[in-house]
Parts: C-alpha cells; structure tokens; sequence
C-alpha cells in the first residue's frame, strides 16, 4: 500500500469518527443571557376555497283537474289549455289584476289618439316591440301575425273558431314591426277578441308547406318553441307537464325556474295535493273545501272572470229531440230545476244561479231574476205543450216519442252531483233524463274531433263559459258558428240560428258607443232569458287556493298567470 492510500484511510475514518461523536453544547457564561434560536414561522398552506352548495331549483308546482287536449290555441276550447299561454306563449296584449289590457308583445295598446285605431274603428295598427323574440332566440316580427291569420282561416286546418279573423277584410304587414288589420265595419270587441294566439312561422310553415296543413305538427302537443317566459319541457299523457325557464325571455328570466303540472282526476285529489303540501296552486275550488285549505294557511282568490255555469240545450233543426224546439218544453225545464237548492246546498249558499252570460257586468238587462223553482207550473206548460203520459209509466210522450233526454258534462263531482238532483226534479215533471259523465279532453273536443256537445251527442250539455272577457262579446249563437261536416269549425255548439239573436249580435259588435252597445245585449240577454236558449245553474268567478309559500302571485280573471314572471318563492 503506497503512502498516498494509507494518508486517504486516515482521513476518511477522521470523518467517519467525527460524524458519530456526540455534539457538544457550548454554555454561556453566567452573566450572559440565553437567547432561545430564533424560529422559523410556520406558514399554513393555502386554505382551498369551499365550494358555494349548488343553488336549489326554484319549482312551483301548480295543481290542474283536467288535462290539456292540446297546447295549440287555435285547436282548443279548453280553459286549462288557454290559460297556460301566459306560462310558455304570450298575447299581443294580457290583461292585469284589474283586466285591464297591459301592452306585452305591441309597445303599445292601439288607441284614437295613439292612432292605432283609425276614426272610423275600422283599422287597427299594431305598432310591435323591437326586442321580442322567441325562446330559441328568433325575433317575433310581423310575419308570425300573418302567418297566424293565415292558419286560423285556412279551410284546411280544422280549428276550434275562425272568429273573428274571418270577419277580416285585410292584413298588411309594411314591415317587420307593422300589423295593420282592416275590418269591413267598426269592430268593437276587438281588444278581446284578437290576437290572443301568435305561432312560431318559422316551425310551422316548414310542417304547413310540407303538409298542407298544422292540425297534426308535433308543436301543438310539444311546442319547444314559444315566447313567454317559461320553455315548454315535458308533457306526460296523464301525469304531468313541466316548463322550465326561458333565458331567452326577452323581459329577463323569471325568478322560479320550473312549473310542473300535476294532472289529477278529481277534485277531492286537487284539495288532498293541495292539503299535504305536494302542490303550491290549484283551481275550481269547491266552496265546501274553502274552510279547509284557509285552516291549512292557503290563502283563497276569488277572481270575476265572467264565468257562469250554464245547461245548454240542443237546439239543430234536423236532429235535436222534437220537444226541445217548443219555449213551453225549455221553459218547464227552467222551472223544475230548482238551481236555488243546488247553490244553498252543494255551493254552501256562496253563490246563486246566473240569469246569463254577462252576469255581474253591465251587459245583462238589470230587470231579470233567475227562473223561479215551480214544479206545478212546470207540469202545466208541458201539458200545454202537448207532452203528456199516455200509458202510465211516468214518463211524458207525443206523436209516439218519449220525452227522454240525454243529459251530459264532464266528470267534476260538483256537475256529476248537480245532474243527480236535475234527474229526480225534471223525472217529478215527467221527463226522463239519462245521465252521461265524460273525461274533459273528450268533452271539450270540437266537431272534428267527435266532442259530444260539439257533434249533437246530448240534448242537454253543462259546463262553465265566458265571453271574450273581459269584453262581452262571444261567437256562441252565431249562426255561422254553427260546426258542419263540411265546415266543423266553430262554437255555436247548440247548433241554434235564431235570426234575430244573430242580428243582434253581429250590431254589437259594430256599436264603439258603450250605450247604444250596452242596450243590445240588454236585448240579447232578454230574448235569451225569455226564450232559455240557455239555463243559469251557478255564477262561477275562478276559486284559487295558493301556498303561502309562493311570493307575488296577482290572479288575473281574463289570464290568470299575467305575472308569473315575478313568482318567487319564500327562502
């Protein structure tokens, strides 16, 4: 081993040594003071930010006893189908809580002195919005006004009413924000009549150029497509809808981000829904449940609408039951129902029988009362009449015909209820009623559609009505309005002409002084009194119940849900 190696060893077991030997700790000197070693600070990691909890969806759930026949508003006679156009469509004008029109998709209400109504009230400009547009972000222009005219009059779309658009002599559209409407004649009930349906041209001209026709686009069940503030989402046949928030709304998004509608086949379901908390608004509310929902803290809504429950009878020359074309029949008919019980009875003395279609307005002849209760003079008219039992068996025939009637409605346990006592009443007069309780899709179908008031089904048909309200207007006895076969639009469902009922009518519609209006249907109401084309059961303002939970809600009677763009929720 050279020396070099040996002098290498050395110093690495120095090292080695060094690096094993305890460490010696240098002590101060008594005098001197100890300072500790300074510390290095811990510094704590950054802290990771904490996620904001998702936001939870804001869902009013509204509860509906009858479920849509359609979404399309020109198919459809459907109250439930109209009022949801203020959820995923809109009007060119809606009406407030006091139905007074408010300016939705127009900047403006047409007026004199605006000149959106010319001197002689036969051109009405509509001036629109520059920022309106559809939900999938399309501007709403003057082409989706004519085009909706187009299909509402268009012989090969089988639609509820072509009223009053047929009455239409011209729609020009100069530009894309100008709809100019000319009538033949003054047209007064215009502001509650017109344009309460606009449709998208630019989905349903591609269907109606391919097809001929829109009655079977798929937008009328699923229209994906709208302009309010809500976006059509789901619709499932016998449960539910949903639409969820538009953000595409041109008025801002709304504060709730879903409506779900619950489907449910009675009212003791609404009321028990309503009850346990599972729905937030229902509808229809039967005055017996009132006390119930205030204990449970619902607040109740009585809302005018113009609405009055009405029996009909069927009135076509060449089909309807021979008695129902003699007054002393109708008139007998009034008089053996007693509709005074069935509101102190079944309606809790809330409400009294209506006398017509324009009760609680300034419309009716203020010098009628509801047919009084008369059994005996009942019994006196119809032998008068010639209706007479002639073999015993306690019913009421002539020339060999029976006087039994076809009585129908829809499935409501109220309805079904009141044609349980008109069956005892009219069978203690002699006249046999047959009772007849339909699903509401199918009772409120049109003519085209078979609906069995619109088709000469019932001698007799009960439902709640109103006019083109809050105007007084309404197609209902014009005869032109009477559904064919070749022409199975319209809503003169009685299938009654009476010549100078329709006169009448077609006046008042021309008449802009309030009046000389007002004494017309003075007129109609006393002819359609006298004659019970119609017979009052109940006046029938909109019962809502609302969950306290539900903010901002205003109810309109003309459309209801007109704010629902401001709903919220309590948080």
């Amino acid at each position: 081993m050279n020396t070099k190696n040996i002098l290498y060893i050395f110093i690495v077991l120095a090292l080695v040594l060094g690096s094993c030997a305890p460490a010696t700790t240098e002590v101060p000197p008594e005098d001197t003071p100890v300072v500790p070693p300074e510390e290095t600070p811990v510094v704590p990691p950054p802290e990771e930010p904490t996620p904001e909890p998702p936001a939870e969806r804001k869902l009013v759930r509204l509860i509906f006893t009858q479920e849509f026949d359609t979404l399309n508003p020109i198919y459809t006679n459907m109250w439930f189908s109209a009022i949801t156009q203020q959820i995923w469509n809109a009007w060119a004008w809606d009406f407030d809580v006091d139905n007074n029109p408010r300016p939705i998709l127009v900047s403006e209400i047409p007026s004199l002195d605006n000149g959106g109504i010319s001197p002689d009230g036969t051109v009405i400009t509509l001036t629109l919005r520059d920022n309106i547009v559809w939900s999938d972000g399309t501007p709403i222009t003057s082409d989706d006004f004519r085009f909706t005219y187009e299909m509402i009059v268009d012989p090969n779309n089988t639609v509820a009413s072509t009223y009053p658009y047929d009455l239409i002599v011209s729609l020009e559209t100069p530009d894309a924000y100008t709809v100019v409407t000319t009538f033949e004649e003054p047209f007064a009930p215009w502001v509650g009549a017109l344009w309460n349906v606009i449709l998208p041209a630019h989905i349903l001209r591609p269907v109606y150029e391919a097809e001929g026709t829109i009655d079977t686009a798929a937008w009328n069940w699923e229209p994906t497509v709208g302009a309010g503030p809500f976006v059509f989402a789901e619709w499932e046949s016998g449960s539910f809808a949903r639409f969820v928030a538009n953000d595409n709304y041109w008025l801002g998004r709304p504060k709730i981000d879903e409506v779900f509608i619950r489907f449910v086949p009675d009212d003791a379901s609404q009321v028990a829904a309503l009850l346990a908390g599972d729905g937030d608004l229902g509808t229809f509310i039967s005055y017996s449940d009132i006390g119930a929902l205030e204990d449970a803290g619902l607040d109740i809504f009585s809302v005018p609408s113009g609405y009055n429950e009405l029996l009909f009878f069927y009135l076509h020359p060449e089909n309807a039951h021979p008695a129902l074309f003699d007054v002393r029949v109708r008139q007998a008919i009034a008089l053996a129902f007693d509709r005074f019980a069935i509101n102190e009875d079944l309606l809790l003395g809330l409400t009294e029988p209506a006398v017509s279609y324009w009760d609680n307005t300034p419309y009716v002849d203020p010098s009628l009362s509801p047919w009084p209760y008369d059994p005996e003079r009942a019994r006196q008219l119809l032998d008068e009449a010639g209706w007479i039992d002639t073999n015993g068996d306690g019913v009421r025939d002539k020339d060999g015909v029976e006087l039994v009637l076809t009585y129908g409605t829809t499935t409501r346990q109220i309805r079904q209820d009141t044609q349980a006592v008109a069956q005892q009443q009219l069978a203690e007069v002699g006249i046999q009623v047959e009772l007849y309780n339909y699903d509401p899709d199918i009772y409120f179908s049109g003519y085209g559609e078979g609906g069995p008031a619109a088709t000469g089904q019932l001698d007799l048909f009960q439902y709640s009505t109103t006019t083109n309200y809050p105007d007084p207007d309404t197609a209902d006895y014009l005869c032109s309005e009477i559904p064919t076969d070749e022409s199975p639009a319209g809503v003169n469902w009685a299938a009654l002409c009476d010549e100078e009922l329709d006169r009448l009518f077609r006046l008042q519609a021309t008449q802009v002084d309030f009046e000389a209006r007002q004494q017309t249907y003075w007129e109609m109401s006393r002819i359609m009194y006298e004659q019970v084309y119609i017979l009052g059961v109940w006046r029938d303002p909109d019962i809502w119940a609302v969950n306290e939970r539900v903010l901002n809600v205003e109810l309109s009677g003309a459309t209801p849900f007109f704010n629902i763009l401001e709903w919220d929720l309590l948080p």
